[in-house]
C-alpha cells in the first residue's frame, strides 16, 4: 500500500501515514481526501480509492521539533549522494572536524565522503590538506525536511510541501 501526506485543516504539512491509516481517517470522518492515488480498495457495496494527501477536518495544534534529527540517511540525501571532496558516489560520512580534535556531531560538522576520502583524510582537518568542500554543510529547514526527513516524496505532494523545499529534501 501507497503512504499518504497528512495536512492540518489549515492545509500545513503534518506527518506521513501509510494509506491503510489515511483511509481510515476519512471513513472515520476525521480527514477529507485531497488528492487520490492510483489504488481503489474494494468491499461487497463500495469502492474506494486510496489518498495520497488527506486533510484533516478539524485544526490540529502540534508543537515541532525545532531542528531535524542527523542521520545517516539525511545527511547523504541532504549532499546527493555524493562526495563533498571528490563528487564521487558518496558511501559514508565524515567529520570536517575530526571528533578527536573537538568536532562536534551536528549538521554543520557531518558530511557525506566516498571511501577513499574518507580514508584519506582521517583525523586531519580539511585545511591541513589543502582540500576545499564543494558546499558549506547546513543543517536542513523547511516544511519538507521536518515532514519526510530523507524519506521519498510522491511528486503529487509537491504543492503541498512548497516545490523547492521538496526538492532539496528528496534530491
Amino acid at each position: 500500500m501507497t503512504e499518504a501526506l497528512v495536512l492540518n485543516a489549515t492545509y500545513e504539512p503534518l506527518c506521513v501515514v501509510s494509506g491503510r491509516r489515511a483511509v481510515v481517517l476519512v471513513l472515520t470522518d476525521k480527514a477529507v481526501v485531497v488528492e487520490v492515488g492510483d489504488i481503489v480498495l474494494h468491499s461487497a457495496a463500495h469502492a474506494l480509492e486510496v489518498p495520497v494527501v488527506v486533510r484533516l477536518a478539524r485544526f490540529v495544534r502540534v508543537p515541532f521539533r525545532s531542528q531535524v534529527p542527523l542521520t545517516r540517511k539525511g545527511v547523504l540525501a541532504r549532499d546527493h549522494h555524493r562526495c563533498v571532496y571528490c563528487n564521487a558516489p558518496a558511501t559514508s560520512l565524515d567529520h570536517v572536524i575530526p571528533r578527536s580534535r573537538g568536532g562536534q556531531h551536528v549538521w554543520e560538522n557531518v558530511v557525506a565522503a566516498c571511501g577513499r576520502c574518507n580514508h584519506v583524510k582521517a583525523d586531519r582537518a580539511v585545511a591541513d590538506l589543502g582540500w576545499r568542500l564543494r558546499t558549506a554543510p547546513r543543517a536542513p529547514s523547511g516544511a519538507a525536511w521536518r515532514i519526510l526527513g530523507s524519506r521519498r516524496m510522491d511528486p503529487r505532494w509537491s504543492p503541498y510541501l512548497g516545490s523547492s523545499q521538496a526538492e532539496a529534501a528528496t534530491a
